[in-house]
Order: C-alpha cells, then sequence, then structure tokens
C-alpha cells in the first residue's frame, strides 16, 4: 500500500470567508477569505479528494497562512518539513497544499534542495473551500494521484493543478483569477479525465544542502528595469543590507543608462547582482550593447538563465546563506539555476 503524507500550510485551499486564521491572524469581520482549514479537515470533509483504499494518508499542518504571508522563515520552514517527510522510508510521496501567490517561490527551493527519490508535489486552489465550485478538492486528488504514481518518483518538486503536471522549476503564476494560474516550467504529466499520462521527465542539476536558518535572514532584493527608472535603486539596496541583487531587465535582460555602472559598483564591493528579465516567458540572453544585456553581463552580473526574478531570488539567498566568495556564487548560481 502506497502512503503519501500531506503538509498543509494553509492558502486559499484551507481558506473561508470572514474566518480567523489558525494562526490567530484576521479579525473575522467582513468578507475577505482567510486561511483556517487544517489539511485533515479539507481530506476528511471533501468527498472530491478521497482516494481508494490501495493509498494510505497521513497529514500535519506547519502552518495556516494565506501565502502573501510569508517570509524567507516560513518558506525555510516548509521546505524543511518537506524534505524531513520525503527522506522516510515509508514515504513514497508527499504533497504540499499552498497559496499561489508565492507557491512558485517554496516549491523552488523545494526541489533545489531534494536529493531524494522521493517527489514533492505541490497543489493549491483558486476558489476558496466555502465556495459551491472551489476547485480545491479536485486539485488535492490530482495531486494524491501525481504523489503516489511511481513513474513521478525522483522528480524534485512538481505543481499539480488544473489537470497539469510541471516541473517546480521555471514555474510562475500567471493569472491571478483562472482555474490555471501557472504556467513556465517543463509540462511532465496531463490528466485525461482521471487517467494521469506523463509526458516527460525532467533533466536535474544536483540537489543543494537545506539552507541553515540563515536563509530567514538573507536580503536579496528585486530591482525592476523600466523607462526611466533610477540605477540608484540597485545602490540603496546594497546601501540597506542587501546580500545581493536581482535586476528584472526589460526584454532579453536589458538595462537603461548608468545600471551597467551601478552593477559593476555592488560586484566590486562584494554583493552579487542577477541579471533576469521582467518578461513573463523566455530566458535571459544578453544581445544589446549600450547599456543592455551585454553591458550588465560584462560588469559582472550573473545570468538567471531561464529562471523567473523571484525563482532567481530563491536560488541567490540560499546560496548567500552559506557566505560564499563572488568567485563561488557565480559558480554555484551558474550550475544550479
Amino acid at each position: 500500500m502506497a502512503r503519501v503524507h500531506i503538509i498543509g500550510t494553509g492558502g486559499t485551499i484551507a481558506s473561508r470567508s470572514g474566518q480567523a486564521g489558525a494562526s490567530g491572524e484576521g479579525t473575522g469581520r467582513g468578507d475577505g477569505s482567510i486561511a483556517s482549514d487544517t489539511i485533515g479537515d479539507l481530506v476528511a470533509s471533501s468527498p472530491a479528494a478521497a482516494v481508494d483504499g490501495a493509498l494510505q494518508v497521513t497529514t500535519e499542518d506547519v502552518m495556516t497562512l494565506g501565502s502573501y504571508r510569508l517570509g524567507l522563515p516560513e518558506i525555510l520552514e516548509i521546505t524543511a518539513a518537506a524534505l524531513a517527510r520525503a527522506a522516510e522510508a515509508e514515504v513514497d510521496g508527499v504533497i504540499v497544499t499552498h497559496g499561489t501567490d508565492t507557491l512558485e517561490e517554496t516549491a523552488f527551493l523545494v526541489d533545489l534542495v531534494n536529493g531524494t527519490d522521493t517527489t514533492v508535489v505541490f497543489t493549491g486552489a483558486q476558489r476558496a473551500a466555502d465556495q459551491p465550485d472551489s476547485d480545491g478538492p479536485r486539485n488535492l486528488r490530482q495531486a494524491l494521484t501525481v504523489a503516489s504514481d511511481p513513474r513521478f518518483r525522483g522528480m524534485g518538486a512538481l505543481i499539480a493543478f488544473d489537470g497539469r503536471v510541471q516541473t517546480a522549476r521555471g514555474a510562475r503564476k500567471a493569472h491571478t483569477t483562472a482555474s490555471q494560474p501557472f504556467d513556465g516550467g517543463a509540462t511532465v504529466g496531463l490528466f485525461r479525465n482521471d487517467e494521469l499520462d506523463l509526458a516527460a521527465r525532467p533533466v536535474r542539476p544536483r540537489a543543494l544542502p537545506l539552507p541553515g536558518s540563515g536563509f530567514g535572514t538573507t536580503r536579496v532584493d528585486v530591482i525592476t528595469a523600466y523607462p526611466g527608472s533610477s540605477p540608484e535603486a540597485l545602490r540603496h539596496a546594497a546601501q540597506s543590507g542587501a546580500a545581493g541583487a536581482v535586476l528584472a531587465g526589460t526584454g532579453v535582460g536589458n538595462a537603461g543608462p548608468g545600471y551597467a555602472e551601478a552593477v559593476a559598483d555592488l560586484v566590486s564591493s562584494g554583493i552579487p547582482v542577477v541579471l533576469s528579465t521582467r518578461v513573463p516567458n523566455g530566458p535571459m540572453v544578453p544581445i544589446y550593447g549600450n547599456g543592455g544585456g551585454v553591458d550588465l553581463i560584462a560588469a559582472g552580473a550573473v545570468s538567471a538563465g531561464h529562471l523567473n526574478p523571484f525563482q532567481a531570488r530563491i536560488l541567490a539567498a540560499a546560496l548567500l546563506s552559506g557566505n560564499p566568495s563572488t568567485t563561488e556564487f557565480t559558480t554555484l548560481f551558474s550550475e544550479l539555476r
């Protein structure tokens, strides 16, 4: 009998209107949805999430929060819990229920550190648990199917949502309200009715060690380039205590006047700058001079490759929490991006 362990963290899948969360947050007034249900509540009360007798399900709640309230310490706590369960010999699969706002960040950190053969599957909902058309139960059932399917073992961290199974690496929330909010990543599985088809197997880099508690206080700022934006934002980030910065450039990774000089200043002072793009899809590719990506890379920025700015930030924070040299950071980031 396969065993799947489900970790609840809150999010829309656990939310109801006008409820105070288990953490004590919220006033209970108004119509705003607040995370309040435990994962045990969801599994027990939802026929659509039920599974057949060939699957043993255990649950635990690490926290009950909307994911927009998470910081790096909470992301690390969720990751540590998922990794600990994935390392248990008797566990065949792990599921994390999570709010969609920042799911891409937590799932990516889990993917970076999951060196086990046990896949961790993230899922959630776009409509709250007390909505008559809540998508949470269906998404949870599909996540259970993925987590218990041996064909999907060894894939690090995946996202199962609205009939699609994709890699955590490269995924990002691309729609605020659609039933399938996630874009990017590689599609590794598709549901057709209740049947799950394997579509591909991702090639994964080696796993990082789980970061220490210093990850939670490692500040990496994301600075976005736009017409008329000031490169002083980069310098301010460094002067106010950032250990690193991610520059979300325009297009394939460009920025306006003065940015190359600001990048050079930060790098020369030992503060790494990662160059990504604010464009939802496609890699950062150094093509243009005159302050574009070619000049930014020449000034010392590290290419984010296919990573979006927010996943690049997670990788940068994980590396910087270990206090690498600038050369070590560049080498490791380029290897693991």
